[in-house]
């Protein structure tokens, strides 16, 4: 009741003749989703353990705190925990649905039966009631599709989504693990029925797996589609909190079969280099590799799970680094090191600019002319 007092006072000394005066800032950055009037925080909760390993109470606090720093953005899928996800973010939300934009997901498998997966018309409308239950709401703010869906074409797929906008059961429709060409087809096809188009994707990116700047983020930046990652600390290797070598028996990081693969020679070689550059200018390796994130030109917003709300607390920081030039560079140099093999080896100093590697880079922006006439 004290809170409820306090904010309807706060309110009231706040209204003016045009409306209200801003509340004072809580620190947090907020950013438009690509090219559409939608404005998110510029950290997200990725919601993915909710329900599971993060039970009802801690998914209710994780969202108190992220409601008190200004984050509005929760993303979430109908196949975390096959509902589970959705339904304890539901549940923290409950009387504060309006504080949040709600970005969910569909396409993966959820049943057994035909239709429990894909992104037909049928399996679209299933999910999307589905969620809705779940979540406790009569509309989802970003509805995605999960993974493209080679069997339905892209047409179908955008028909139905504008049918659940046009019913006002979703406001924007995005995309994630689209190749670019994928991406591109649905963007021309939205654009020549006069359907929504795909506002923003989420896909893999962190400072170990930069692959998608070649070819991916150059279209998103061009037609003003908004980026997210997932996967932004590299399965815990940019959170820091391991180490080369130690691996308790037990943990969750020993369980996980994909702790061999994150854990690669080559990326323990970089994430060590990373996280003597991020101690040597005062700053985790969380935090930095979160910022750097938020530096590339189509980022609305940076997803990282919390399992706790000092978690969010943590990634604030993150906000408040800045990065010079020479920083940047530096950053590049440790991490670009794998050789750019969709490139001719002709073409290596002809044409720099084409080459994803550290020194073509380098020279590419230094203004080194291309030597080929195409």
């Amino acid at each position: 009741m004290a809170n409820a007092s306090n904010n309807s006072s706060d309110l009231s000394q706040r209204v003016t003749a045009i409306g209200l005066t801003p509340r004072a800032g809580t620190g947090m950055q907020y950013r438009h989703v690509g090219r559409s009037g939608l404005i998110a925080s510029a950290l997200g909760v990725g919601c993915f353990a909710f329900g599971g390993f993060v039970d009802i109470a801690g998914s209710r606090a994780v969202v108190d705190q992220a409601l008190e720093l200004g984050i509005n953005y929760f993303d979430t899928a109908n196949s975390y925990g096959i509902g589970k996800s959705e339904a304890a973010l539901g549940l923290a939300l409950e009387g504060r649905r309006h504080d949040a934009l709600i970005a969910t997901k569909f396409g993966n498998r959820t049943g057994d039966g035909p239709n429990d997966v894909g992104a037909s018309r049928l399996a679209i409308v299933r999910a999307c009631e589905a969620s809705l239950k779940r979540l406790k709401t009569d509309y989802i703010d970003l509805y995605q599709l999960h993974w493209p869906d080679h069997d339905t074409p892209i047409e179908e797929t955008l028909r139905a989504l504008d049918d659940l906008v046009r019913a006002g059961k979703v406001r924007y429709v995005r995309a994630s693990n689209l190749f670019g060409w994928e991406l591109c087809e649905a963007h021309f096809i939205a654009e020549k029925y006069g359907l929504p188009r795909f506002i923003s994707t989420q896909d893999h990116y962190n400072l170990l797996y930069r692959d998608i700047e070649k070819r991916f983020e150059p279209f998103c930046v061009k037609y003003g589609v908004g980026m997210t990652y997932y996967f932004p600390l590299a399965g815990g290797m940019l959170a820091g909190a391991y180490r080369r070598g130690e691996l308790t028996p037990g943990t969750r990081q020993a369980n996980n079969p994909n702790t061999a693969a994150w854990q690669s020679g080559r990326n323990w070689d970089v994430q060590e280099q990373l996280a003597a550059f991020a101690q040597a200018r005062g700053w985790t390796l969380a935090q930095m590799s979160l910022a750097w994130l938020l530096q590339r030109p189509a980022t609305f917003t940076v997803i990282a799970g919390a399992d706790k709300p000092q978690h969010l607390l943590d990634n604030m920081q993150a906000l408040q680094i800045r990065f010079t030039e020479e920083d940047l560079r530096e950053i590049d140099r440790i991490t670009l090191v794998d050789e750019d093999r969709s490139v001719a080896p002709v073409y290596r100093t002809l044409r720099p600019e084409k080459v994803h590697e550290f020194e073509p880079m380098q020279r590419a922006r230094a203004g080194a002319p291309s030597q080929a006439a195409h």
